[in-house]
């Protein structure tokens, strides 16, 4: 059962309870990332993460790692391009101690200098780290081509410039800026009492007067199109291919889910089967449905020897042309969403993913969505729905492509970038 407390300064507390659960998940969520961020402050929603476990008024990094293994506690904290959040799981005996110690990281880090220094050097290995594996660092040149006038485009992680940049002040000044109120949300899934969970947070966040600031709005990204062909001396060429995709709150994104599934989400998708299965042109295949709060992405992805490039975006286009010529049987799409419908109950049986998907609701609808509510939003996504989301999303000139590998712009044939 979910239940709601919005305290008086505009926190909002949400549990759902799971009795049936020995465990708790808990998170501390706030309202931005990366696309909240100037140019100059690239990457410090990151490194405010990073730098909040690194020791608060009330312990310091070890004692953090020690309270949290004394109660067989998981946490950990990740940034994205939306939101920041802190969380952790613990039997539901140990709640009140994993409460304390997540409210003193959030609320009381002391970002002392020297450690940001330690933690500076940390996050400059983790952007080189990127920069090492092939389909991140594509995925990054993708998002800053296809998104280049908007911080939603750049790297959560920041540069390496942008980080060496990064001091205590600038970090207290977005604090100020976006940490306020009505941006913080608490969530708990599992064998959790809404009651007791609000007598322990009320006081922590009614009484933290630094949680008052700017809050300034967010600007709408606007895609662009174009071609980006980075040399690197690879094994393979890494390809990736997108455009203009439905917002969480857009009511075509179920289409497109869907879309997603049957053109590359999963082993029977026509591009695995296609150029994995039928031509061994790759071994990674698959297509992705990035969606934000006001904008959203669709791509595809694959990863081949460079003489193939060419012809793996031929198949691609094939593969995108017959859906959007209507090659598409209603068991098709039947087995789609039955593979969506399936994966969200199987979900919803970790505490996790309760949690997450919970912060989620009440951050995009301010509510809670029923699953039946979304079974229903699914069923109703006929054939014609996904015909039309393939020519709505490809059949556009803002068409974005990356490829990162041993290859010249020179090498590849546009012909096969154009959707007709």
């Amino acid at each position: 059962m979910h239940r709601k407390t919005v305290l008086k300064n505009g926190v909002r507390i949400v549990s759902e309870r799971l009795p049936h659960l020995r465990s708790v998940s808990l998170g501390i969520w706030v309202n931005t990332g990366s696309r909240d961020e100037a140019p100059f402050e690239n990457g410090v929603s990151h490194f405010i993460e990073h730098m909040s476990f690194k020791g608060t008024r009330n312990r310091s990094a070890f004692q953090i790692a020690k309270d949290l293994d004394a109660i067989g506690g998981l946490s950990n904290a990740f940034t994205g391009k939306e939101t920041t959040c802190f969380y952790g799981r613990v039997l539901d005996r140990h709640f009140p101690l994993l409460a304390d110690i997540l409210s003193d990281i959030f609320v009381h880090p002391t970002f002392q200098p020297e450690d940001m220094e330690r933690e500076r050097e940390v996050i400059f290995q983790e952007i080189s780290m990127v920069e090492d594996t092939p389909d991140d660092y594509l995925h990054m040149l993708f998002q800053g081509l296809f998104w280049p006038d908007h911080p939603i485009g750049r790297p959560v992680l920041g540069s390496a410039e942008t980080v060496a940049r990064m001091d205590r002040e600038m970090v207290r000044g977005y604090i100020r800026k976006f940490y306020v109120p009505e941006r913080v949300l608490v969530v708990a899934a599992g064998n959790v009492d809404h009651e007791q969970m609000v007598e322990y947070f009320r006081p922590v966040f009614e009484a933290e007067s630094d949680f008052s600031g700017d809050n300034p709005p967010r600007s709408l990204p606007l895609n662009s199109g174009g071609v980006l062909v980075r040399q690197k001396a690879l094994e393979q060429v890494h390809l990736c291919l997108g455009s203009e995709a439905p917002s969480q709150v857009d009511e075509s994104r179920f289409a497109c889910a869907l879309m997603n599934t049957i053109l590359g989400g999963n082993m029977s998708s026509r591009l695995f089967q296609e150029i994995r299965e039928n031509r061994g042109m790759a071994y990674s295949v698959y297509s992705f449905f990035s969606p934000y709060a006001d904008a959203g992405l669709f791509g595809v992805y694959a990863a081949t020897d460079a003489r193939n490039m060419n012809a793996v975006l031929e198949i691609t286009q094939n593969e995108i042309r017959k859906l959007g010529r209507g090659q598409l049987t209603e068991d098709d799409l039947a087995a789609a969403k039955e593979n969506a419908i399936g994966g969200m109950y199987l979900a919803a049986e970790s505490a996790d993913s309760q949690m997450m998907r919970a912060a989620k609701n009440e951050f995009i609808f301010g509510r809670q969505v029923d699953y039946e509510e979304v079974v229903a939003s699914i069923e109703r996504v006929s054939v014609d729905h996904v015909v039309e989301m393939v020519n709505r999303v490809f059949g556009v000139d803002q068409v974005a492509f990356t490829a990162l590998g041993p290859v010249n712009e020179e090498d590849l044939d546009q012909d096969c970038l154009v959707y007709h």
